[in-house]
C-alpha cells in the first residue's frame, strides 16, 4: 500500500483526489490546504486527515505527494518533497518563472525522486492514439501541427491577475503537446512569433493580458506549428488538433457527450463539445496519476516530466515576449 499525500483541495484537488481513493494499493493520507474547512471536507470524503505540509513530508510512511495547490506554491513544496525523498507528481506549471523551474528540475535530478508535471492532454485517448499512429509511420514525417484550443468562457479576474497570463496558464498545454506531436526526435522550437487581443472582455486588457492569441512555431528541422486560443467559444469547450504528414493527415476532433448525429429535414444536429476540461479531459486526469504510480513503482521515467515543464515554460516566455515587442523571438 502507497500512502501519498495531496495538496491542494480547490478544483483540482479534488479531481487528483477521487481518482487517488479509485486506484488499488494507493491510499490518501494527508488532505494540506490553507483553508482547514476545505481540507477536512475532502479529507471526511476520501477517508484521509486534514493536514499540514510538514506533518505530510514528516510522515515516513507517505512515498508521493500530489501537488494541486496555486501554481505560487509549487517551487517551495517541489523542494520540501525533494528533500523529504517524497515522489512528486504536480500539476501545470512547475512556476511562472523559467529561472525557478529550472532550480526545481535541479533538486528533483540530486534527490533522484521521480518528478512527474501534469500535462494531461498527452493522456487523452484520442489524442494519445493518434500520437502512436504518427510515431509508427501512418502519415510518413511529420511536417505541420495545427492546435485549436479554445474554453467556454474567460475565468474571473482575480484568476487572470495571479495566472501570469494566458501563455503561461492556457497556452502552456498546447506548448507541450507541440512538442509531444512534433519533437519525438530532438527536434525543438527555433523561431516563434505571438500575437494576441483582447475580444472578449476589457477588463482583461486592464489587466495586461489577452483573451485570444495566434501562435506560429518554426523548428530547427522546419517543421511548422500554428496555435490558436480563444477564452470564449459560444458552443463549448473546444479542444482539437491536425498534424499533416509527408503521406497523409491525423485529424483528431471534439469530444461530445454522445456520438449521435440528428439528420431531419431542417438539418443535421449533433452534440456540442463537453461543457470545459473537467468533463472533456476526465479520462485523461485518470490516465494520467494511474501513469505515475506505475513509474513509482517500476523506477520508470514519467512520460511528462519537469524538464518538459520547464521546456514548455521557455516557450510560453517566449511567446510573451514576442506579444509584447510585437516582433518573432529566435529560441
Amino acid at each position: 500500500m502507497k500512502h501519498v499525500a495531496l495538496f491542494g483541495a480547490g478544483r483540482i484537488g479534488r479531481i487528483h483526489a477521487s481518482n487517488l481513493c479509485s486506484l488499488p494499493g494507493i491510499r490518501l493520507s494527508h488532505v494540506c490546504d490553507p483553508m482547514p474547512e476545505q481540507a477536512a471536507a475532502l479529507a471526511q470524503a476520501t477517508g484521509a486527515a486534514a493536514s499540514t505540509p510538514e506533518a505530510a513530508l514528516a510522515d515516513p510512511a507517505v512515498q508521493a505527494v500530489v501537488i494541486a495547490s496555486p501554481t505560487s506554491t509549487h517551487y517551495d513544496l517541489i523542494h520540501r518533497s525533494a528533500a523529504a525523498g517524497k515522489h512528486i507528481f504536480c500539476e501545470k506549471p512547475v512556476d511562472l518563472s523559467a529561472g525557478r523551474a529550472r532550480e526545481c528540475a535541479a533538486r528533483v535530478q540530486a534527490t533522484g525522486v521521480a518528478c512527474m508535471i501534469g500535462f494531461q492532454r498527452r493522456f487523452d485517448p484520442t489524442f494519445a492514439q493518434a500520437v502512436t499512429e504518427l510515431r509508427r509511420g501512418d502519415i510518413g514525417e511529420p511536417e505541420m501541427l495545427v492546435i485549436t484550443s479554445r474554453d467556454p468562457g474567460a475565468p474571473p479576474a482575480d484568476y487572470i491577475r495571479h495566472s501570469g497570463g494566458i501563455f503561461r496558464d492556457m497556452l502552456i498545454h498546447d506548448f507541450d503537446v507541440f512538442r509531444w506531436v512534433l519533437c519525438h526526435d530532438g527536434d525543438e522550437a527555433q523561431w516563434l512569433s505571438a500575437s494576441g487581443s483582447v475580444l472578449t472582455d476589457p477588463a482583461i486588457a486592464e489587466l495586461g493580458d489577452a483573451d485570444s492569441t495566434a501562435v506560429t512555431i518554426r523548428t530547427r528541422k522546419g517543421r511548422l506549428c500554428q496555435i490558436n486560443t480563444s477564452r470564449r467559444a459560444a458552443y463549448g469547450y473546444d479542444q482539437r488538433f491536425e498534424v499533416l504528414g509527408s503521406r497523409g493527415m491525423l485529424q483528431c476532433g471534439n469530444e461530445t457527450r454522445t456520438r449521435v448525429s440528428r439528420w431531419v429535414a431542417d438539418g443535421v444536429r449533433g452534440d456540442n463539445p463537453e461543457a470545459f476540461f473537467l468533463q472533456r479531459y476526465a479520462a485523461a486526469y485518470r490516465a494520467e496519476i494511474s501513469h505515475f504510480f506505475d513509474c513509482v513503482q517500476s523506477g520508470a521515467r514519467p512520460a511528462t516530466t519537469v524538464d518538459d515543464g520547464v521546456q514548455a515554460q521557455l516557450l510560453a516566455d517566449a511567446a510573451a515576449a514576442s506579444w509584447a515587442s510585437g516582433g518573432p523571438v529566435q529560441l
